[in-house]
């Protein structure tokens, strides 16, 4: 029988952390970062990377594992936190997969193979001419027809992921759909996903002022430390809290200009987030409210205790 993983997901500032470590807690766990960014020492403020404190004993994985010049990848990801599931549910406890990162989360609990992706440079030619003749629209059909189930998951105006979709039908015989359905099926354990989700204003509110607590616990004074360490162009700075003061160190905008645009970047990611999640996983969704945490958490936690 397939062993079943606790996810716990949602846009940022929601409460990820908080519910991943009480979960850990009640069903004798160990928590695993699913934030890409988080992986990166010295960069704590910016990514509101946990706090030793705030981990209640708990034991957590995937955080400061790499340095801000070093790259890392999905692919990476998925490897490295398969090997700590199959590790942490050995040892007769229960891995807690927590974090806002989609794509690694979905490629971890569904299993893509990215070492077999099969790619065809003529298809992929041919299919970029036939673009360029007939337009995306009628590109866009054409996946329709193949491929409705992933056409409706990507915006006709998406040309990279129309194309991608219609290589690989036409490179491998089955539709993307088809292909992620097998790797689901292949996946080596079972996931129990939950999601956080709150009233649009309300997370606003929470964003903009995790947003200004960041500041006061000087978020500024870190991403300078990395700007001055010669690490403009690293994997690590494009991260949202960071990206945003490059300008501002180059003179080219307004400290206030800057943190209003870190305001609107993490308020855009968080609906983008909930998008991802909303589209790409099977996910039970509870609505919290910012003064209702203790008696969610707690349904929550009962809640699971019947799904495990």
């Amino acid at each position: 029988m397939k062993e079943k993983v606790v996810s716990i997901v949602g846009p940022t500032a929601v409460g990820k952390s908080k519910l991943g470590i009480e979960v850990a807690k009640r069903f004798n766990g160990e928590v695993i970062s699913g934030d890409s960014m988080q992986i990166y020492r010295d960069m704590d403020i910016g990514t509101a990377k946990v706090t030793e404190q705030e981990m209640e004993g708990i034991v957590h994985h995937m955080i400061d594992i790499k340095n801000p010049d070093q790259s890392f990848s999905v692919a990476e990801f998925q490897e490295r936190v398969q090997s700590l599931i199959a590790d942490i549910t050995s040892r007769g406890k229960c891995p807690v997969l927590v974090g806002g990162t989609g794509l690694y989360i979905e490629a971890t609990l569904h299993n893509f193979n990215f070492s077999n992706r099969e790619k065809d440079s003529r298809v992929q030619e041919r299919l970029e001419k036939q673009l360029q003749e007939c337009g995306k629209d009628q590109m866009y059909q054409r996946l329709v027809e193949i491929d409705p189930i992933q056409a409706e998951k990507i915006h006709p105006n998406n040309e990279r992921r129309v194309l991608r979709a219609l290589e690989v039908y036409e490179t491998t015989g089955k539709t993307m759909s088809e292909n992620i359905e097998q790797q689901k099926a292949a996946a080596p354990f079972r996931p129990v996903v939950i999601g956080l989700e709150m009233e649009r204003e309300l997370l606003y509110e929470r964003i903009n002022g995790r947003v200004d607590q960041m500041m006061e616990e000087g978020l500024l004074e870190e991403v300078r430390m990395l700007y001055d360490r010669g690490l403009e162009k690293s994997q690590s700075m494009s991260a949202i809290g960071y990206k945003e003061f490059i300008p501002y160190f180059k003179g080219e905008c307004t400290l206030a200009r800057a943190i209003e645009l870190l305001k609107r970047n993490s308020r855009r990611y968080a609906k983008r987030q909930y998008t991802y999640f909303k589209n790409k996983l099977s996910v039970t969704w509870y609505e919290i409210h910012p003064n209702g945490y203790k008696d969610k958490f707690e349904k929550i936690l009962n809640d699971l205790a019947g799904m495990l």
